[in-house]
């Protein structure tokens, strides 16, 4: 037998390392970093290198299937499949109007750009606007800071010119995105080497807190008083580049104003902190030429995550960390259009209530889309415009939702539940349909999705001109019957005689993307290169190039120097945006809190080998923890008179979950912190040892929670603890 080696692309995660693959007849035997490329220099980690073992899982479906009338799942053929669900997605189209058809994507249904275009495009061919994502409920914050702020159309300098970097609840060693780019280690210790600063707010010390020069165990959910006391610090001391707010910014008055109550001691004294602390914080980021700021997805889980990711934008205007007049942009540019780096801005832009409204809690579409966490409740609000439907597309509601108990009882109510899902997951074992997929080695595609998100912020996505494409490595299983979700959606709209618009995933600006958009008609002919072909339309370089890069490649591009604001231009960035300054007058106005019936808080954490809610059964992503453990700190676990591998019940206003403790002295003391999407639906992870926990069933979506996003707290829930035994 003969092995070769073949270049693909890792999509266990947004990151898309670069992967060689040893391939042998047919089938992929090993994969691990390759150490040529230009980007990742042979970083990969244990999800990307077990990425062929998902392919002929046990547990991995090889046929889609439908719910009968015994209640039973049993094997349908694709054709069939495809027949049924858009008869069923008419009927409810008909009586009840499109509005009644709902779409959740996902995280991972992101990591193939044709899944979600051709989801989006066929949603607006019945009509429905009740399009959902996962950025509502992961860091929904960066969209609407955004808009409140208003983007810098420079953008910011890359890693290698950064003389200080601060970390908010943002751990990219082990999330390999947020701060530091690709290859993370590597990334942190050249610009270690180097002589860059770093700071770093958590509650835990994470992989990023030991290697910090100054590190802030905040309580959770005081990031914003403690951002909002270096801001004041840096106001009071003069350590703001002036010249640029008074030319680029308005709004001075009113942030100096709004953090006047913030001293390093008010702060302190609720975050848990010394104030010299946040003093040695301040003047660190002070004395820094040039520097960035990311924030994770803790603290915007964490309750006032809009206000968090509004400061990042603030502190990085107030010390003029953006990019300026003449400056070289770093990548202009491969698979996705970046805008115009003009050293200006369009100004700030509306956040919230952009044009598609819910019927509950008063929540509307926001600049991160519409609120996920109030699609339980328009399942179960009944009336007019009721959801009966819901297509599940890379994703699972019941383990990645809030309110898990909530999410139980929609998806058990809903007519029609579909999931796209490669496993039976606790949420598609509540479907009629399973919609078996084709896996990642088993498709082409790009790095767009990691380029694309180089626009969340600094240290994001590519920072030179990269791009690399992958074609499959293998064929499915020998008997399989598996499809791409684009084929489903085209598929469904042939049987209905609907005709997609595919809009282009490489053009940013909504009107050029809308110019540039593909017209699919019913039962036209596709392959997947047509189809990439259509979502490429328009990039940089064009497809048929980037197509050859099979290996990785840096692009030559023309040089792309930041270009000077045009004479006239009116738009200016805000940095005392008003619904922020109220919510900052609100916290400050907070009275000390009573006696806590709740004492410790429950904060969310990421694990190395954990592949969200996927797989968790694998032998090689267990190694290390075959459940998500509830990590105390030692002088807690005495306190509570708890030993590594005793249940400990974990109870919120909401609910009660039995984690298995484990000692971890990098967690702050009245911290619990653990991973979330785990466990299963209630009642069948009564052994947290075995499923492990569902973090989601502590939280209500009706309780503390933020008007915009419709978000309750998924990280610092406050709880308390007790140890128990399991009979």
């Amino acid at each position: 037998m003969t092995r070769t080696a073949r270049h693909t692309i890792c999509r266990a995660c947004h990151a898309q390392c670069a992967l060689l693959a040893e391939v042998e007849d047919g089938r992929p035997v090993k994969l691990y970093g390759d150490k040529d490329n230009p980007i990742y220099h042979g970083f990969s980690c244990i999800k990307g290198r077990e990425l062929a073992a998902y392919h002929t899982a046990p547990s991995r479906l090889l046929r889609s299937l439908k719910r009968g009338a015994d209640g039973a799942l049993a094997p349908i053929g694709s054709g069939a499949l495809i027949e049924d669900m858009a008869d069923r997605i008419a009927a409810i189209v008909d009586r009840h109007g499109p509005r009644a058809v709902a779409l959740y994507i996902g995280t991972h249904g992101y990591n193939n750009f044709a899944s979600s275009a051709f989801a989006n495009a066929f949603m607006d061919a019945i009509g429905s606007p009740m399009k959902f994502t996962s950025v509502t409920i992961d860091q929904p914050g960066k969209a609407v800071s955004l808009m409140l702020h208003g983007p810098w159309l420079a953008g910011a300098p890359t890693i290698e010119h950064w003389d200080v970097l601060t970390l908010i609840g943002s751990n990219p060693i082990v999330s390999m995105n947020g701060g530091l780019g690709m290859n993370p280690a590597r990334q942190l210790h050249r610009a270690r080497q180097r002589g860059m600063k770093l700071v770093v707010i958590d509650p835990r010390r994470t992989d990023c807190a030991e290697q910090a020069d100054l590190h802030l165990a905040v309580r959770p959910g005081e990031d914003a008083p403690v951002l909002a006391a270096i801001a004041r610090l840096l106001i009071e001391d003069g350590a703001c580049d002036h010249a640029f707010v008074a030319a680029e910014a308005d709004g001075l008055a009113a942030l100096r104003a709004a953090v006047a109550s913030f001293t390093p001691e008010m702060a302190g004294q609720r975050a848990g902190l010394e104030p010299d602390q946040i003093r040695a914080a301040a003047r660190m980021i002070g004395q820094a030429r040039r520097g960035a700021f990311s924030a994770g997805t803790g603290p915007n889980m964490a309750g006032h995550g809009n206000l968090v990711e509004y400061f990042v934008k603030v502190l990085t205007t107030l010390r003029g960390f953006w990019r300026r007049e003449g400056d070289v942009v770093a990548n202009p540019g491969v698979l996705i259009k970046p805008a115009p780096a003009i050293a200006a801005s369009p100004g700030p832009g509306k956040a919230w209530d952009l044009g598609v409204d819910l019927r509950v809690r008063g929540l509307s579409q926001c600049a991160a889309g519409l609120p996920t966490a109030g699609l339980a409740e328009e399942i179960l609000t009944p009336g007019e415009g009721q959801v009966k439907a819901l297509i599940v597309l890379g994703g699972n509601p019941v383990l990645a939702w809030p309110d898990q108990i909530k999410t139980v009882e929609a998806m058990k109510a809903l007519d029609l539940l579909v999931c796209f899902d490669p496993r039976l997951s606790a949420t598609a074992k509540l479907a009629h349909y399973v919609v078996a997929p084709k896996l990642p080695l088993e498709v082409c595609g790009p790095t767009a999705l990691n380029e694309m998100v180089g626009n969340f912020g600094p240290g994001w996505g590519y920072h030179r001109p990269y791009a690399q494409w992958a074609e499959p490595l293998t064929e499915p299983p020998y008997g399989a019957d598996v499809l791409e979700e684009w084929q489903v959606f085209h598929g469904l709209a042939t049987r209905l005689g609907l005709t997609l618009q595919i809009t282009p995933s490489s053009l940013l600006d909504p009107a050029e993307a809308a110019v540039n958009r593909t017209t699919v008609p019913p039962g036209a002919p596709l392959e997947a290169h047509d189809v990439w072909a259509m979502l490429l339309k328009g990039s940089p370089v064009p497809f048929e190039a980037v197509r050859r890069a099979e290996a990785g490649q840096l692009f030559e591009r023309p040089e792309v120097r930041v270009q000077p604001k045009p004479a006239g231009w009116a738009g200016r960035l805000d940095i005392g945006s008003a619904p922020m300054m109220d919510e900052l007058r609100a916290i400050a106005a907070e009275a000390p809190p009573a006696a806590d019936p709740f004492p410790f808080r429950l904060i969310s954490r990421r694990m190395r080998d954990v592949l969200n809610s996927s797989w968790h059964e694998h032998d090689k992503l267990r190694r290390q923890h075959a459940t998500n453990p509830a990590f105390l700190n030692p002088a807690d676990m005495a306190a509570l008179g708890l030993a590594d591998g005793d249940i400990v019940e974990i109870e919120s206003g909401r609910a009660a979950i039995r984690g298995v403790a484990q000692a971890a002295d990098d967690v702050r003391t009245g911290c619990v912190s653990m991973t979330h999407a785990w466990g299963g639906a209630p009642g069948e992870d009564d052994d947290p040892r075995i499923a492990g926990a569902n973090t989601g069933r502590l939280t209500a979506v009706d309780r503390d929670f933020d008007p915009y996003t419709g978000m309750p707290r998924m990280s610092a829930i406050p709880v308390r603890l007790k140890a128990i035994s399991l009979s």
